[in-house]
């Protein structure tokens, strides 16, 4: 059988493997996904696990459970040489190994892209993983409780203080979220007030929310500015070491919660291929989803999509005439791709990707949200409404769907779930606590050198005893006497008194 090779398990991934073992034929075709992570994150609903509205293990599809048909490994792909079809795979514990495909598709997705702003790299946090979203709301959580112990002071307000930087969808999306979570904290913390808490997006550019027209854009601004959260427009962020915010405009604060999320680049492992890339190092490829080479030549079998791919947008809409790197396109090509590689292995022709964008929707919080099709807009709690609708029908699986909506409906009636597990990082941090220790060892005690023992009885004044030689006159020293000589010595009979010399005459 020919063995199919997918490098990446997000959403084109993810869909390219599930579409194919729907429409391949047993034995038509081996194929694998390899992925360092063992499940699928979806990525729109990212805001709202930051924010207590979704649970963070509904958010996530399980490669191994839903891709039954498909070889699962989880590990990197660190390297490709399509001219031998090989690709070198390196798991996390282990030796690498090579394997050998046929046809290959990258998808290996993007990762955040940053600047080198002094303290970023240190002090913020990312919004691309299922792990960040979670440490997040956990963070604002913990910060909640330790602030409602301190008195007002710089060290309360850096605690309430949370940074955004980026105002797209993503950027907007976390921030509304978190504003609405932060709101109805408060409710729990009688000393705590709105005032107390500080929200600010930086943005680079004029506006928000490119993806939805300027009109849209400012009621948001509005909207957001009614439930005091800030946003910094023609601001760049200048420096956030030791979590000092510095900004352009020469503000600056304290903040223990900094969120970036102005933008994204294609994974780093593209550049460890032989395949062509663009300016912005992305797979170059042809509509229906081949790599090209500079030319225009097709490089024969191999595919790439979604965020990684530099795929022209046939509508005409995208930016550069690229189609822009979002879910909406990623689940879809993901789709054509999978019949498309099915089509080659059956001698059919292809199909160009091709989609007609159906509109921007975003929730900025419970009740809030913004739709934008075209001149259409939808504002407030219909748009919210939609946004949930349709991201509930777009999660993959009826389980996942299950999953994520009784979360919602749960939460309509019991609210959200405010206990913070932070301490996730460190589990094993009560357990070494407590735990008992063997006792050091005892040092070893000192040899004591042999006391010399007294002359024996008799001996001439001056005199060493028979068992010891003065080592200082030359002489070897002799060895000691045994415990029994020495006892034989110490109880030996006193020697008789000799009898007193008479006393010379005189003269004599």
């Amino acid at each position: 059988m020919p063995k199919i090779l997918i490098v990446g398990g997000g959403y084109a991934g993810f869909y390219t493997a599930w579409k194919l073992e729907k429409w391949l034929h047993k034995g038509e075709a081996d194929v694998t996904v390899v992925d360092p992570l063992p499940y699928m994150t979806y990525q729109p609903f990212l805001p709202e696990v930051a924010a207590g509205s979704i649970e963070p293990r509904h958010a996530v599809v399980s490669l191994r459970r839903h891709l039954t048909k498909t070889n699962v490994v989880t590990a990197k792909v660190t390297k490709i040489d399509h001219a031998s079809k090989t690709a070198t795979i390196t798991p996390e514990i282990g030796d690498e190994w090579t394997m050998e495909y046929d046809q290959i598709v990258v998808t290996a997705g993007a990762v955040s892209r940053t600047f080198p702003i002094p303290g970023v790299a240190d002090e913020a946090i990312g919004l691309k993983t299922i792990e960040e979203a979670e440490a997040i709301r956990d963070k604002v959580l913990t910060n909640f409780q330790k602030a409602a112990n301190l008195p007002a002071g710089p060290e309360r307000d850096r605690l309430l203080t949370t940074v955004v930087v980026g105002g797209g969808f993503a950027g907007i999306e976390i921030f509304a979220e978190l504003r609405s979570f932060a709101t109805d904290l408060l409710k729990n913390y009688p000393n705590l007030t709105i005032d107390d808490t500080h929200f600010h997006l930086v943005e680079a550019m004029g506006r928000i929310m490119p993806e939805v027209t300027l009109e849209t854009s400012k009621w948001v601004l509005k909207n957001l500015a009614e439930r005091q959260a800030i946003v910094h427009l023609d601001t760049q962020l200048q420096s956030a070491v030791g979590g000092k915010v510095e900004l352009s405009t020469g503000e600056s604060f304290e903040s223990d919660l900094i969120i970036w999320t102005a933008g994204v680049m294609a994974n780093p492992v593209v550049r460890n291929t032989d395949f062509p890339l663009e300016q912005r190092g992305r797979i170059t490829v042809q509509p229906d989803l081949r790599v090209i080479n500079e030319d225009g030549t097709v490089v024969p079998d191999a595919w790439a999509c979604g965020d990684v791919a530099a795929t022209p947008d046939l509508t005409g809409a995208g930016v550069g005439g690229f189609c822009v790197p979002n879910a909406q396109h990623a689940v879809r090509m993901g789709k054509q791709l999978a019949k498309n590689i099915t089509a080659v292995l059956r001698g059919e022709n292809t199909k160009d990707y091709r989609h007609d964008n159906l509109g921007a929707v975003a929730g900025l919080g419970l009740g809030i949200g913004v739709f934008q099709s075209g001149k259409f807009a939808l504002k407030g709690f219909p748009a919210w409404a939609a946004h949930r609708g349709y991201h509930g029908m777009a999660m993959p699986s009826y389980e996942r769907k299950i999953r994520v909506i009784s979360g919602w409906a749960n939460n309509f009636f019991l609210g959200r779930d405010i206990a913070s597990l932070d301490n996730v990082t460190r589990p094993r941090a009560a357990f070494e606590e407590f735990a008992s220790r063997p006792k050091p060892a005892a040092p070893a005690a000192p040899v004591e050198a042999p006391a010399a023992p007294a002359p024996e009885i008799g001996a001439p004044a001056g005199e060493p005893g028979p068992a010891y030689a003065n080592p200082a006159d030359g002489e070897k020293a002799a060895a000691p006497a045994s415990a029994a000589e020495t006892k034989a010595a110490t109880t030996k009979a006193p020697a008789k008194k000799a009898p007193a010399k008479k006393a010379a005459p005189v003269g004599e």
